[in-house]
């Protein structure tokens, strides 16, 4: 375990995800070039930026830990703990001046998640978890809800991409069907809705650690459950799915059979 308690890293989380969306804030709603990564990926000024400003932080005060961001390349790799960063997570809604964009940050040993924060400067929300200490919203405890019928539940994706696969997309809109309601919320934004109890579901086919690490303590410790789409517990297993605990296992029933 790591020197500093857990609660002071669930504070740590939270102060640079706040600067690093408060950074990237200068961006938003302007016009900013767009570049493509070799991924496909934009990246802007915006998002090199508040990742440097963030990063800048983290050596300041934990000098010894690694960092692994989205935009630039690890900073020793090799120590025990790890910060993990995503600076702008939703950057095509970003550059389009569309809201739901966050911030992420977490500091993780190996696969264990010790604390992570996701904030949203645009609509003024930051919410923060770390094991054993409650998933805290704009500073009161945040809980999952407990609706327990997919009829009545809203499901969230990121994108409509993966649908086109035959493997998981075409049974994926059967299950969609039987939702509630279906939405394209996604990106950061759809786990803060699911750990907040204004969705139950959320789902991703494709994930990097930086899009996941911030966010399976937000979930976990909102009374949620976070996995891949194998029902492993875990924040890097490539994809997710997220969901209340009363939808937990009858989602993940339909999705895994979607999924062969």
């Amino acid at each position: 375990m790591s020197t500093e308690r857990i609660d002071s890293l669930l504070g740590a989380v939270a102060e640079v995800a706040e600067l690093a969306a408060g950074t990237a804030m200068r961006w938003f709603g302007q016009h900013v070039a767009v570049e493509v990564k070799g991924d496909g990926s934009p990246v802007t000024v915006a998002d090199r930026t508040a990742e440097e400003v963030a990063r800048a932080w983290i050596a300041e005060r934990f000098p010894e830990d690694g960092v692994q961001g989205e935009e630039f390349p690890p900073i020793r790799p090799e120590a025990k703990r790890q910060w993990i960063i995503d600076p702008i997570d939703g950057t095509k809604a970003f550059v389009r001046g569309v809201p739901l964009w966050g911030s992420l940050v977490a500091v993780c040993e190996g696969d264990d998640v010790l604390a992570g924060a996701a904030c949203f400067p645009a609509v003024k929300e930051l919410v923060h978890a770390a094991p054993g200490e409650g998933c805290w919203w704009n500073g009161v405890r945040a809980q999952v809800s407990s609706v327990s019928s997919l009829a009545q539940a809203t499901v969230l994706i990121t994108d409509e991409q993966f649908l086109d696969r035959p493997a998981r997309g075409a049974r994926w809109r059967q299950f969609a069907h039987e939702a509630g309601v279906v939405r394209t919320w996604g990106d950061c934004y759809g786990y803060l809705l699911l750990a907040t109890g204004r969705a139950e579901v959320m789902v991703d086919d494709i994930v990097n650690p930086w899009d996941a690490a911030a966010l399976y303590p937000v979930i976990t410790e909102a009374g949620g459950v976070f996995t891949s789409w194998k029902g492993v517990p875990t924040a890097f297993g490539g994809d997710i799915i997220a969901t209340n605990a009363a939808l937990a296992a009858p989602v993940r029933e339909r999705l895994q059979e979607y999924a062969r």
